[in-house]
């Protein structure tokens, strides 16, 4: 899709999981700019520097990539922490005038099997992955205008096709994420808000490499990971006025991979923290 197919001229977008260039949520704040968008985005590079190796986690990685793109920066929090994501947006919207638009691209994800889970293990995924986005959206109703049009777009994982190995803690955040949207888009819907979900698949972050990244890429029809920019295509679309009529919706963008890959892949040899945002 070209970036300027799709034009959201005007619109106030917080987007949240804002840490590494080569991430979702960079792929999101740029391409979400050049439509003419007003962004805000929200990261915590802490995070991404202590879940293992990753080709472009960095120090300051939400700062950089703000001052690069020319986007109104939030100040970096821990959304595990009480209180966090109501500030988050509270934040946004003071910086941008108002919000109708709310992108939860964030994620906190790590892997354990059973037998070994700790209440440590479990809980940072509930409070990142489901407290702090439940809040955000309670906080960004309340300050809506509900005469205009907006959108919030989530963002889940694959664990609804497939099992993914060794993270059930993760899956049953991603899961739940799925919930939220359906609930809150019969919610919201008289407020003017629509509510949907990405499964961005397996996408091409800089997480995987070598025999692994071969065999999923062989896994889908066109022989190739998925990108953040396919999954910004779709979001870009879901805030436009083209998905005016889309709500509620589970919408997975994933190349058409083979049913169960999850599970294969992870099985094959990459059993280390997830990193999508």
């Amino acid at each position: 899709m070209d970036n300027s197919s799709i034009r959201l001229d005007g619109k106030k977008i917080l987007i949240t999981g804002v840490s590494r260039p080569r991430g979702i949520g960079a792929t999101l704040a740029k391409r979400f700019a050049e439509s003419g968008a007003i962004v805000a985005v929200h990261g915590f590079s802490d995070y991404d520097l202590t879940v293992g190796e990753h080709n472009s986690a960095m120090p300051d990685g939400t700062e950089i990539i703000a001052k690069q793109l020319n986007v109104t920066l939030v100040t970096p929090s821990d959304f595990a922490k009480t209180g966090t994501a109501v500030k988050v947006v509270d934040e946004a919207a003071e910086k941008l005038g108002g919000l109708d638009g709310l992108i939860l691209n964030h994620c906190y994800g790590t892997t354990a099997e059973i037998g070994t889970w700790t209440e440590e293990d479990i809980t940072p995924h509930l409070l990142i992955n489901i407290r702090a986005s439940m809040m955000m959206i309670q906080s960004f109703v309340n300050q809506v205008d509900t005469t205009k049009d907006n959108a919030i777009t989530l963002f889940t994982s694959g664990q609804y096709l497939s099992p993914m190995k060794n993270e059930i803690a993760y899956c049953v955040s991603k899961e739940a994420v799925i919930c939220l949207c359906r609930q809150s888009a019969w919610e919201l819907g008289d407020k003017n808000i629509r509510v949907n979900c990405i499964n961005p698949g397996a996408n091409d972050t800089g997480y995987c490499f070598g025999e692994v990244y071969e065999s999923v890429a062989k896994r889908h029809p066109s022989g190739r990971w998925g990108t953040p920019d396919d999954a910004a295509d779709l979001a870009l679309f879901l805030h436009s006025n083209y998905a005016k009529w889309i709500t509620g919706q589970v919408i997975a963008s994933d190349g058409g991979i083979r049913e169960n890959w999850y599970y294969k892949y992870y099985n094959g040899g990459i059993n280390n923290e997830r990193l999508q945002n």
